[in-house]
């Protein structure tokens, strides 16, 4: 591997502005998707849980089979932004549809309904993984140096979490603004569905314009392997440390999506109010995303006085100790600026998972080709949208069977009293209890740190 590979800064942020469009498409289906399932469409808890599980079934043949897929791939665009420019396009067009109902107020709740939402949904996780696996996979390659891989994954990390505020922050009042006057609405949401869809275009090109052709910098997998399930799985198990990075990953993102998931649910029917006009889900909104931002500027500062890992682990805690917050300060208004406080500083902590889940899969191609011999960027890439999808099933599962046994019923202006806690419970309770379990399992297996990745990279300069 090249040691003076560095990526330009407008090529830096050219690329990362391909993560703010990615989370817009992202961010809408999976933080608003569930109310307007359950709110819009009058969809069952139940279907929706079996619905998801099933998907989480297929991602595991489709997603690592696209990420196969993608490192054999020659093209006059280079193999990443190819599929890319496919992915994005196609994404955006099944994400119209699937806040769409073309039979109107006539098809909430009908069979057909229920077939056409199951439909889009598989089409999206497809679509998805067309693009999100390439774009992520141009990151070990942007920049070799370990050190430097900090900078791209965190400015990356940064445009993500611009992404993901605009959605929690916007959705709300611009489903009211392009709809009706009277909170969640279809008309609303396929609008703003389309305006995301369009900006997420947008953002995706000026990714593939700068950027260039970006290639593996090192051996690929070789063209002439057959993609086969059984070569693909055989080479994300001999890369003994990717199990380990993916079962602390599913665990702590988990938590953090039962909160955004069911955010919705939370202010439109728990935590219901505003601060001057402005909603609760709004304010909440904008507050955690400073707390992501404040996470990503502490974090440089961090890693330069503690070990990495020690970071990763530290910022597991915050998560921690945020949620137990939120969950204390949840139950009245009154303390509203307190539950807020915390909400901040549990994001705080999540936001430096995040970046140090996306540098961890950097070493981790590193490390499979010192492992295998030769590199599988997209392969081992494709495993983080694998992995998001599965902690999201496990957020539906619970998420879902949670509203179906507490009596949730989306036709209802008041929840029962059973429900609202439920959502309470879920959304702040739960999540500590996952990222303690990542906390333990990073702590006992994870191995790869300084010095293991020192001499994985001096090999790899000597090869």
């Amino acid at each position: 591997m090249d040691k003076q590979q560095r990526v330009s800064y407008p090529k830096l942020f050219g690329f990362g502005t391909g993560a703010l469009g990615l989370d817009l498409s992202y961010g809408l289906f999976f933080s608003f998707l569930s109310i307007y399932f359950t709110d819009i469409l009058l969809l069952g808890p139940i279907f929706l849980m079996v619905m998801t599980f099933a998907a989480r079934v297929f991602d595991g043949i489709n997603d690592p089979f696209i990420g196969a897929l993608i490192d054999r791939t020659k093209s006059r665009f280079g193999k990443y932004r190819f599929w890319m420019l496919i992915g994005m396009f196609t994404n955006a067009v099944v994400l119209v549809l699937l806040f769409t109902n073309p039979w109107g107020q006539a098809g909430v709740g009908t069979l057909r309904i229920y077939f056409y939402a199951t439909v889009l949904y598989f089409l999206w996780d497809i679509t998805d993984t067309i693009m999100d696996a390439p774009y992520w996979s141009m990151v070990p390659n942007l920049e070799s140096d370990p050190r430097r891989r900090n900078i791209v994954a965190t400015v990356t990390r940064a445009f993500s979490g611009a992404g993901q505020g605009l959605i929690a922050m916007a959705t709300y009042p611009m489903i009211m603004l392009l709809g009706r006057q009277d909170g969640y609405n279809a008309p609303g949401f396929q609008r703003w569905a389309a305006v995301c869809a369009a900006a997420m275009i947008v953002f995706l090109l000026v990714t593939f314009f700068t950027t260039g052709k970006i290639d593996a910098v090192a051996k690929t997998t070789p063209s002439d392997k057959k993609i086969t399930l059984r070569a693909v799985y055989s080479t994300l198990r001999n890369n003994d440390q990717l199990p380990v990075f993916v079962l602390v990953a599913i665990l702590a993102n988990t938590g953090w999506y039962l909160v955004t998931g069911l955010q919705a649910h939370y202010f439109a029917h728990v935590q219901i109010g505003s601060l001057g006009n402005i909603p609760y889900i709004t304010v909440f909104s904008a507050v955690v995303g400073g707390g992501m931002a404040l996470g990503l500027a502490i974090l440089p500062i961090l890693t330069r006085r503690m070990r990495r890992n020690s970071v990763v682990k530290l910022s597991m805690v915050m998560a921690i100790v945020g949620y137990l917050g939120m969950y204390l300060f949840s139950v009245t208004v009154d303390v509203f600026p307190l539950f807020i406080a915390f909400g901040v500083f549990g994001a705080m902590g999540v936001s430096c998972c995040f970046v140090a889940q996306t540098i961890m899969l950097s070493d981790l191609v590193d490390y499979g080709q010192f492992k295998l011999g030769y590199r599988s960027d997209a392969l081992v890439f494709s495993m983080r949208n694998l992995l998001q999808k599965i902690a999201y099933a496990i957020q539906a599962i619970v998420m879902f069977a949670g509203l179906a046994i507490t009596g949730y019923d989306g036709a209802l202006a008041v929840q029962p009293a059973s429900a609202q806690q439920g959502i309470t419970v879920m959304m702040f309770l739960i999540p500590p209890v996952l990222v303690l379990g990542a906390l333990f399992v990073f702590s006992t297996k994870y191995k790869l740190n300084e010095e293991a990745m020192a001499e994985v990279n001096a090999a790899l300069a000597s090869a």
